[in-house]
């Protein structure tokens, strides 16, 4: 999925609660249920594929290989802009993992506001 949000949908750092979008109970189930059944076996092929594509890089390169990708994508996994007027991007991990040349759903459907932010760069432009 290449939106960012991945498989669950995660409340960004700092944020609210919605209730809308998060339900009135804000507990550890309903932040695990994946949204939709469809959703969760798109999750199970992806880990499959992933699963294979580990083993076969051992065979070819050693298993110091999947190990140094694991430890480079938790770190890059990390990185959070403080809360704010921007989410984090992750552009570093969507890159190591290959998720950038996917074109999902979400990514056509997925309507952002832009009014805030084209209304700060109109603000600055104008100054």
């Amino acid at each position: 999925m290449a939106s960012g949000g991945g498989l669950m949908t995660k409340k960004e750092l700092g944020e609210t609660h919605d209730v809308l979008r998060f339900g009135v109970n804000d507990s550890v189930r309903g932040d695990l249920a994946p949204a939709h059944p469809v959703q969760a076996t798109i999750h199970k092929e992806n880990k499959f594929w992933e699963e294979k594509k580990k083993f076969g890089t051992e065979a070819i390169y050693g298993s110091a290989f999947n190990i140094r990708r694991d430890l480079d994508a938790q770190i890059l996994s990390r990185f959070q802009r403080p809360p704010g007027a921007l989410p984090s991007s992750m552009l570093g991990y969507e890159a190591m993992t290959g998720s950038l040349d996917d074109f999902g759903f979400e990514d056509y459907l997925n309507c952002k506001d832009c009014h805030p932010f084209l209304s700060i760069n109109l603000l600055l432009a104008a100054s």
